[in-house]
This record gives C-alpha cells, structure tokens and sequence, in this order.
C-alpha cells in the first residue's frame, strides 16, 4: 500500500501564498506510483485536507480525516509551510509527539535556524563569518547612535524570524533608521540589524541522498535593485545565475560549509545556505530549513542545473526522511 502523504501549506505568517505555491511544485512532481499525495492547508489552526475538489478537516488527535467509510491517516509529512508553524519547529514537535516523519529538520534545529539573531550567533562561536548585528526586542531602550557606531551605514534591518524578504529595509541614512525599525516589528517582536556587506550574494542548497550530504549547484543572485527584495526573488526582478561564476576554489569552500553547517546543525531533508561573498571571503546571512520550492524558488533552479528531475529529487528527500 502507498504511504499516504501530507503536503503541509499555508501557515500563519505573510509567506502564505509562497508556501502555496512551494506546495503546488511539489504535488505536481511527487511519484504518485510510489506515494498518495494529499495537500493539507493550515491557517489559523484550521487545517484541511483538499482532495477531489473537496476539503476535510484534519483530526489532530491522530492527523487524520474521515473520508466516506473511511478513516485516512497520513504515514509522513512533506513541510512546505514557510514561516509559522512549519518552519519555527512547531509542526516538527507536533509531529514527533505523533510519532509521524517529516521531510524539514528536527523542532530544535527548525527553532534555531528560523531565529536569525540565535542562528547568526551560533555561527559566530562555531567560527564562520557573519555580519556585525544589534538585536533589539519589543519594547527595547533604541540608541540610533549607538546602533550606528556598531553596524555603521548603509545597514539593514529585519525581523529575526520571517522569510521572503517581508520587513526588510536597507537603511542609508540615520534618519531613516527609526522607520526601518518600526517596520521591522510589525512582522516580529524581534529585530535584528546587521552591517551592510558588500559583495556577491551567493546561495547553496544541501540534501542528503542515500545518507550522503549532497551539496547542490551555487546560485548568485543580481538584484536589479538594492537588495534580494520580495520582487526581486518572486517577480523576476532579479538575474539569478545557476551555478555562480566564481573561482572554482570559493565555489568548492561555499559548498563545503553549507555540508558543514547541514551535519553540524543536524539538518535533514531540503536546506539553503545564503552567503555574501565579501571579496574572497564568505559571509553567512541565513540558513533556510524550509526553502521555497515555486517556481520561481532557488532549490528547482539547482536541482535543474544538476539535472536532477524534481521527481526524483522529491523521493531521494522523501526516503531519506521517512525512515
């Protein structure tokens, strides 16, 4: 019998609509001769099981549904939920409560990568390259001045935990700081704000295939305008070269750390490493547990510079994750 499979989307942040087309990929290019593939959307803690133009709602006692006379519960789990819940470990615990695998990283390491301010600190005392930051809460004492004499300028602010680019402001001069804060805590109560890096921005998926970490091809990316904004990465406002022209030596060390930082971390299934590359050096700027899979998402531009259809990049995550 065919393990019965959950595509998880939606979730409860403003990466909604990227996760439901990361979704889409997913269910368009599964093995539906080895799996039966389901989508289930959760929002605001509803969660639906969609099939045959029909919606069911999801037991959670057990994450199943009642389906005629009978009773479908789901073997695995393929997270495509950026943001809350699916990429901030709480869909991860709630899963290994129910004894249920998943194709993302475990809840602490999920918990960890999605907090940059946490993730970037990490990294700092493992001795990897990171940008100067300032991390400020709600209801934190702001210092402009002394934020500035830290990062200096230009600099950029952001939420410590949210993805796709959604509350990030480059800031250039000091009046424009306070804004850019402002901002920034409308999508987080945590803020973080790093030193402007110049450079290439470079970026590195990671999977393991038959329990070897397979590093994927670099991508650079151009934005055409200040930064890799929402625009840049979903509406083609960028030029995204797959694999990066870089000196074979950089390429060879990216790829290396983002193997390291995928064993280290204790990763599993899909993951994206995110670099500036500052002259000859590499700077991490994120660790992505849960990257976009639409169309217009990264991962797919590697998996088809290595010439690895989506299907079978889809079962390689799959198998290695459902043991």
């Amino acid at each position: 019998m065919k393990p019965v499979i959950a595509i998880a989307a939606g979730g409860d942040s403003a990466e909604e609509e990227i996760s439901l087309q990361s979704a889409k990929t997913v269910l368009e290019n599964i093995d539906n001769n080895r799996y039966r593939a389901i989508l289930v959307v959760m929002k605001k803690g509803v969660w639906q099981a969609h099939l045959a133009n029909q919606t069911f709602n999801i037991d959670k006692n057990d994450f199943s549904f009642q389906l005629d006379e009978n009773r479908i519960k789901f073997d695995y789990a393929f997270i495509a939920i950026h943001g809350t819940p699916g990429e901030d470990g709480k869909l991860q615990a709630y899963f290994d409560l129910l004894n249920i695998p998943y194709s993302s990283p475990n809840h602490i390491a999920s918990t960890l990568t999605f907090n940059k301010w946490y993730c970037n600190t990490l990294l700092s005392q493992l001795e990897y390259n990171v940008a100067k930051s300032q991390y400020l809460r709600v209801g934190d004492t702001i210092n402009l001045e002394a934020i500035i004499d830290k990062v200096g300028l230009p600099c950029f602010v952001k939420p410590c935990s949210s993805g796709s680019s959604y509350g990030i402001s480059k800031v250039k001069k000091t009046e424009d700081l306070e804004l850019a804060i402002t901002k920034a805590f409308e999508f987080d109560h945590e803020i973080i704000i790093e030193e402007n890096l110049p450079g290439k921005e470079l970026t590195c998926g990671e999977f393991k295939k038959e329990g070897v970490i397979t590093p994927m091809p670099i991508t650079q990316i151009i934005p055409n305008g200040e930064f890799f904004t929402y625009e840049a990465k979903y509406l083609g406002d960028s030029l995204e070269i797959t694999p990066a022209r870089i000196e074979e030596r950089i390429y060879q060390t990216i790829q290396q750390m983002s193997a390291e930082i995928y064993r280290k971390f204790d990763l599993r299934g899909i993951i994206r490493v995110d670099f500036m590359l500052v002259e000859e050096t590499p700077y991490i700027i994120e660790v992505n547990a849960v990257p976009g899979l639409s169309a217009a998402s990264l991962i797919p531009q590697q998996a088809a510079a290595m010439k690895l259809p989506l299907m079978d990049f889809f079962t390689a995550i799959i198998e290695e994750t459902i043991k």
